[in-house]
């Protein structure tokens, strides 16, 4: 049967690229501009570098769709998990018990130490929640361990949990494995203190006078009273300090992560003041923050008790993570053309986009990425995970993209754009075709992305609670007599937000497009994603290669998009994948 028909295809073909030339032709694509299904005519042809037919591509002579087979009976719990992640993308123990014919409790004492039951979670019956021991045995497993010994106390069915946990802690660094600098946040201000009064040799009567301050809200340090101290005071003013900055400005510099600056203000030739930068003066109080930051990493770890408090502190926070390892052997990829075989890699990143949160592909250029956002929008639609996905591509690639992705899934029905779509006359049209079609994927170029507007309401929501936050951090402040240099700075950074949400909301109102929430989309996959580069980053340092406080428009329009996705999809919605991660910019 398969024959004929294969026959029949492809003397159809023949037929037609006689008459009108091959169908990727520049005629044949304006013909079928208006049709959706004409990127799937395309696959049909393979071409070389030159735009030329290099071959017929593999449905003339192969089978490309593999028939799904139900899997509907197993012999061992082992092999219906395997079903389960694969059909279910989770430990469903009512759907295993189906397959095996065993109790839920059966199942679960036979995979003992393969699938791990959550000490608080239930479902939504209220049954207790099972997940595989590569989910369980990573994140945060510290915070996990604590919980397990509270549930362990409790009922003993949590004692595996407590011995597997055990054997998955990280190993605790030491001291001198642990480099502390001077302005590390997760150091508390009262070492801070206890430091700057040992090392400047400060009075006891002076030190509620000269006291070190950090804020919360903008990670800032600042020491109160800094020209308290006497000019008698050798380790201040000689030691660590000059005759331009005192020790106390420079350690305060040095906190905030800044280099010691010395200017002069001089008169120009029009006789106005400026501010010039002195070498000598800055070169001289340089060499004391040095010394001042040598002397603190000798000074941190002397005291036992405070090397044991932060040696704990810093492996709590920072060294309590074990990375997941994903494995997407058992994955089945129903729809799959048969004649592709997915590479390991590829498999697992597919595992890890499916099981995982939001994910950065950040595979060097040829490892296969498309081939690993396309099967992973198939199989987490088949899955129920999500429901239309939508590709962000570069615009000279949208074409290429919907052949490759034709060709991974030679059934998938998916929508192409083109520049005309996006035109006045066509765009709300077009917006309307994507929000009422049932497609396995939206393949869109990135400029065309850029024109479906999010809601004015999201934009000014986002910008509101901005200015919410930092009014409560504001009042909070102010209540506890905090840092008059804390609160300016929230001050200034609410301004320039309430400037902006003005701004917006005087803004005419574009056509009456349809916008990006209304889409229906729910997975969003951005290749080349270094090309969103550029947030606003609010910084105390300065002078430091890579680090900008201008913001790009396009950057924010995906921001806001990805908060969008977020929200619906509990941080598993969004997709990157670029080979240029890092861009030249510490910020990205």
């Amino acid at each position: 049967m398969i024959h004929a028909l294969q026959a029949e295809l492809n003397q159809l073909y023949d037929a037609y690229t006689e008459k009108y030339g091959l169908i990727n032709s520049r005629a044949n694509s304006q013909v079928f501009r208006a049709d959706s299904s004409y990127y799937l005519l395309c696959s049909l042809e393979i071409l070389n570098e030159n735009g030329e037919l290099a071959r017929k591509a593999d449905m003339f002579t192969k089978r490309t769709i593999r028939q799904q087979r139900t899997v509907d009976h197993v012999d061992t719990a082992v092999e219906a998990l395997a079903v389960s992640i694969a059909e279910k993308a989770r430990v469903d123990l009512p759907y295993m018990a189906e397959l095996t014919y065993k109790t839920e409790d059966e199942i679960a004492a036979d995979l003992t130490g393969v699938i791990f039951r959550l000490p608080a979670p239930v479902d939504d019956q209220g049954k207790p929640r099972y997940v595989t021991a590569d989910e369980y045995l990573s994140g945060n497993v510290r915070k996990k361990l604590r919980e397990a010994h509270a549930a362990a106390d409790v009922s003993p069915i949590f004692i595996p949990n407590v011995q597997a946990l055990e054997k998955a802690q990280p190993k605790d660094l030491e001291a001198s494995e642990i480099d502390v600098r001077l302005g590390a946040t997760w150091v508390g201000k009262e070492y801070i203190q206890q430091f700057m009064e040992e090392l400047f040799e400060i009075p006891l009567y002076q030190r509620r006078a000269v006291q070190v301050q950090f804020s919360e809200y903008t990670s800032e340090w600042h020491i109160t009273n800094k020209n308290a101290l006497s000019y008698s005071n050798v380790p201040v003013n000689l030691t660590y300090g000059t005759d331009r900055a005192n020790g106390i400005r420079i350690l305060e510099d040095t906190l905030n992560l800044r280099d010691v600056r010395i200017y002069d203000t001089i008169e120009d030739a029009d006789g106005k003041e400026k501010r010039v930068l002195n070498q000598r003066e800055t070169t001289l109080a340089q060499q004391k923050q040095q010394a001042i930051k040598d002397a603190f990493r000798e000074w941190i770890w002397k005291d036992a008790r405070r090397r044991e408090t932060l040696v704990t502190r810093y492996n709590e926070l920072f060294n309590s993570i074990r990375p997941r390892e994903y494995d997407g052997q058992h994955i089945t990829f129903s729809g799959m053309n048969p004649e592709i075989s997915l590479r390991e890699h590829q498999r697992n990143a597919i595992a890890h986009i499916l099981y995982g949160g939001n994910t950065l592909l950040a595979h060097v250029v040829g490892a296969g990425k498309s081939f690993e956002m396309a099967g992973a929008a198939m199989e987490s639609k088949r899955l129920g995970l999500c429901q239309k996905s939508m590709f962000v591509v570069p615009n000279h690639l949208t074409e290429q993209w919907a052949a490759e992705f034709l060709r991974l899934y030679p059934s998938a029905k998916i929508l192409v754009t083109t520049k005309r779509d996006f035109e006045k006359s066509n765009r709300k049209k077009f917006c309307a075709r994507i929000a009422t079609g049932d497609y396995d994927a939206v393949i869109i170029g990135h400029s065309q992305f850029e024109r479906i507007p999010v809601s004015m309401g999201r934009q000014e929501m986002l910008l509101q609670d901005q200015i919410d936050e930092l009014t409560k951090g504001i009042q909070e402040l102010k209540m506890t007599r905090g840092e008059q240099f804390s609160i300016k700075q929230l001050e200034r950074t609410k301004k320039q937000l309430e400037g902006r949400l003005r701004k917006l909301q005087a803004q005419e109102k574009k056509d009456d497009v349809v916008t990006f929430e209304q889409l229906g989309v729910d997975r969003l996959f951005v290749d080349e994603a270094h090309n969103y580069k550029n947030m606003f980053l609010l910084t105390k340092m300065r002078n430091v290669a890579g680090l900008s406080t201008s913001e790009a428009q396009k950057s924010t329009d995906m921001f806001l998009k990805c908060r969008y996705m977020d929200e619906i999809t509990g941080g598993r919605g969004v997709v990157f994948a670029t080979g240029t991660p890092v861009s030249n910019s510490m910020t990205e």
